[in-house]
């Protein structure tokens, strides 16, 4: 007795249907679990900044859009400013004397005479 064409079909569908679905949430799985190695990357003392973008960029890719996704964000992009704005000072370097002024007298030189300005002529 042949299966008829037209029951095949819907079966089919179905089957497509629930195995789409199990990949979406296998997939939603490792976005979360990618996004918090994101957040976790990103608390270190020295994150790598490009692991955590990449994970976040996975997260987005698989369609989380949720409060964890927009907090990884401003984290890294918080912590690439903070970056940029220490860039070159070191915590542990000694203290440097401050820089003299043009109206500081320099160390071991005479002081500028006055000078009068020319007397105005009485008229």
């Amino acid at each position: 007795m042949p299966i008829e064409a037209a029951l095949i079909k819907p079966v089919v569908d179905a089957l497509l249907a629930l195995l789409q679905r199990g990949e979406k949430a296998g997939l939603k799985r490792n976005a979360e679990a990618a996004l918090r190695e994101a957040i976790r990357e990103l608390l270190l003392a020295n994150p790598d900044e490009n692991k955590a973008q990449a994970r976040i960029a996975i997260a987005k890719a698989a369609g989380l859009l949720s409060e964890d996704v927009l907090l990884a964000e401003d984290m890294l992009q918080k912590h690439r400013a903070t970056k940029a704005r220490t860039a070159g000072k070191s915590g542990t370097g000694r203290r440097r004397k401050p820089a003299a002024s043009a109206d500081a007298p320099v160390e071991g030189a005479k002081p500028a005479r006055r000078r009068t300005p020319p007397a105005k002529p009485k008229a």
